[in-house]
Order: structure tokens, then sequence, then C-alpha cells
């Protein structure tokens, strides 16, 4: 059953939309196969926090054995690991490196983790005096690549080349890693030693990572796919001869690195943290760092944020002109971020 569709969103920039439509063409595969499915729970871009750290999940499976977390990734052109699993992609013959997906979805995994396991007392009731938890359980990420791109699947690592899967193969895939089969009947097979999740168990961990979702939104800093200018050359654009940029988009800034970074592919979108709105931000300079005050109940937030990328907490907030950037040093990325003044 679909627990969470995917929302549509407002964006105008071509590499923006050709990963919104990735996702939505992911959906559409899950919805088509899970949705009259009793034992299975499809959440689409479900959000998270831990100790401060957020995420954005593109794709979450649970069923009564585990959890599978996917991420989607629009590449039109080639896609290569080399045997230290750094990863490439090339657009009209350029290649160049991008942020391993399958490093994000781990990290995704372990905040997951570790968000269920400090609550697991209140989402899982105690069975015959014996406390529940989530040890045992099967953990599986996968990455969905756009239908026309083209996988050296030669060359790639035997690890990550069993967790990349194009679009059209993500059903067959799920149904070899959860074994559906027996999941289609009304009981759980007998014959399976996996430890299992109840009915009322499954509903109360799906309403507890849709309040996490819920409070996410409202009260925490959004991340979503950045318009840079390397993605905007570089990256899978759903268009079959899209025209590279030569400038930024009007009202955008683009920022050289002062540490020679890489753009992370994201931006932060802030919020202010005690009321959710977005609109009316002021930059403030203060002891602590940069932060936002906020225009509509007069709240601080700091603009310091743990890396979208490896999650790093140590990432330093930078200014050029009236632009910031979110620096690290621990994956060498750079990621803007945004708030409406």
């Amino acid at each position: 059953m679909i627990i969470k569709e995917k929302a549509p969103r407002q964006v105008s920039h071509q590499t923006a939309r050709a990963g919104d439509k990735q996702e939505f063409d992911v959906a559409f595969y899950l919805n088509r196969a899970f949705k009259n499915h009793p034992k299975v729970m499809v959440f689409n871009d479900i959000k998270i926090s831990y100790e401060g750290e957020n995420a954005q999940i593109d794709h979450l499976i649970l069923y009564p054995y585990g959890f599978v977390l996917i991420e989607s990734k629009s590449i039109t052109g080639e896609v290569s690991v080399n045997q230290h699993q750094e990863w490439q992609r090339s657009y009209k013959g350029q290649w160049r490196g991008m942020p391993s997906p399958i490093k994000q979805v781990e990290l995704q995994q372990r905040l997951l983790k570790e968000l269920l396991f400090q609550h697991r007392t209140e989402i899982l009731p105690s069975f015959l005096m014996v406390k529940q938890g989530f040890g045992g359980r099967c953990w599986d990420n996968l990455c969905t690549i756009s239908s026309n791109a083209i996988i050296d699947r030669e060359s790639i690592p035997k690890a990550i080349n069993e967790q990349m899967v194009k679009n059209e193969f993500l059903v067959e895939k799920l149904e070899k890693i959860m074994k559906l089969k027996f999941l289609a009947l009304s009981a759980i097979n007998i014959m399976d030693t996996r430890p299992t999740f109840s009915d009322d168990e499954m509903a109360s961990i799906a309403q507890f990572l849709l309040a996490q979702d819920k409070r996410v939104q409202a009260h925490s800093p959004h991340i979503e796919p950045a318009l840079t200018a390397s993605e905007s050359q570089f990256a899978a654009l759903d268009v079959d001869d899209a025209v590279q940029p030569t400038s930024a988009p009007v009202g955008t800034e683009f920022i050289e690195s002062p540490l020679n970074q890489q753009d992370s592919g994201l931006v932060i979108n802030i919020c202010c943290k005690h009321c959710g709105s977005n609109q009316g931000l002021v930059d403030q300079w203060g002891k602590f760092g940069y932060y936002v005050k906020c225009g509509e109940c007069s709240g601080n937030t700091p603009m310091k944020n743990a890396c979208p990328v490896c999650a790093s907490k140590e990432a330093r907030v930078s200014k050029k002109g009236e632009s910031y950037t979110l620096q690290c040093k621990a994956c060498n990325t750079t990621t803007p971020l945004h708030f409406a003044p």
C-alpha cells in the first residue's frame, strides 16, 4: 500500500525537473506493484531528523522483514564506478565526477536506524514482557538509474553493481530482495526464520515516520536538488538535446568555493526553526556565527547544518557578497544556502 505519495513541486530548471520526473517514474512503478499489497508499505519523499541531522529519502519500503531505501538518480548518458567506488557520468562525451548515491543512501539508512532505535520503546510495544526492537531486521539499499542511461556493468565493483538498477527492473529486484512470493499470502511463511513485524507494529512504524516527516517539513531546513552551474551542464537532463547554459539563472549567484570544492548537487533552503516560516528571513552575524532572524516570530535560526552529502557536523558556513554556502572538508563539497528575505 502507498502510505505517502510523491508530492509535486514547483520547479522551473531543467535539472530539477529531470530529478523530479525520475522520482515520479520510480513512484509509478512502486504504486503499480504495491498499491494493493497488504504486507508492503511505500513512503515516497519521506523526511527524517535525528540529533540535528536531516535526511530526505526518495523512496522507503517497509515490509514485515525490514526496510529497503531507494535513491533515485536521473542520468542521461553513461555512468561508471571505479574500483575505489568513485562515481562519474558523462554528458555529450564529457565526463565529470559525482557524489556516490550509494554512500548517500547508506548515510540515510544509518540515520533512520539511529532514529528508530532511539524511539523503539514508544514505537514497538512489549510482547510477553519482552521489549521489542529493530535488531535482526533486513536493511537493504538500492539506487535507481534512468532507463535511458548506459551503465558500464563490466567495470563496476560487484557490490555496487548489485545495488544499481534501472527503473523498469526495480520491482523485479525488490521481489528478489524481499521474497514477496510468500508475502503475497495472508500469513507469513513459517519456514522463514527472519524476525518479522506484526501488522500492528508496521502500522505503528508508519505512524511514527509520517509524524517525523510532518515535523521536519514544519520546523527544519528543507533539502532540494540545487540548480548549480555544473549540474546544469553535466547532470542528466530529461531532454534529448539540452542547451548548456553559459550563465547562472537570473537571481542566482554561483560561487567558486575558496576550498576548491565540488558542488554537492544539493541546496539547503533555510526556514525558521521556531514557526516554520521561510519568508522574511534576515541574515545576521553573532557570537556563534551566521544565522537568520525570522520576520514572523523574531526567532533566530543558525545557518549551520550537517553536510547533506556526508552528514558531517563540522561543515562551515561561508559568505561571499550576499550569498552563503556550506563548506564541507570531510567530503570536499560545497552546498548553497538559500533563504527568502
